[in-house]
């Protein structure tokens, strides 16, 4: 099973492994770590090639790219060596065990997390994914 969680919802044993796929844990200016990001607490592994890139999520917040475009884009930094590598191993992985990814936005249609479990999907068929 692969979910789909902000990394501020309530933790939970139906999460298993919980994994960070954010570029960074820090606040809005980029900079100052988050201090309600634990690791080993609000999360298990942080999975930096599962991100978008930084400046893809800053065009995304500054609206200056549309969900379509940001949603095309992310698909193809996916689609690079290191990431694809990363998407296959967690697909493959969570068809045997439960698995988490978390990301600051809250629950929705609109968000990278949603784009990774679908093309996870993809890759593996018989995955199955619950958006909480």
């Amino acid at each position: 099973m692969l979910r789909t969680k902000s990394i501020f919802d309530e933790i939970s044993k139906e999460d298993g492994l919980r994994i960070s796929v954010m570029s960074r844990h820090t606040l809005n200016d980029g900079v100052t770590p988050d201090s309600r990001i634990v690791p080993n607490v609000t999360y298990d592994l942080h999975v930096v090639e599962l991100a978008p890139p930084a400046a893809l999520v800053g065009l995304w917040y500054k609206n200056k790219i549309n969900w379509e475009n940001f949603t095309r884009t992310y698909l193809d930094f996916l689609n690079k060596p290191e990431p694809a590598r990363a998407v296959r191993e967690l697909a493959e992985i969570a068809l045997r065990r439960d698995i988490t990814v978390l990301c600051v936005e809250p629950p929705g249609e609109r968000c990278h997390r949603v784009i990774l479990a679908q093309r996870c999907k993809e890759i593996q068929p018989a995955l199955e994914i619950r958006h909480v």
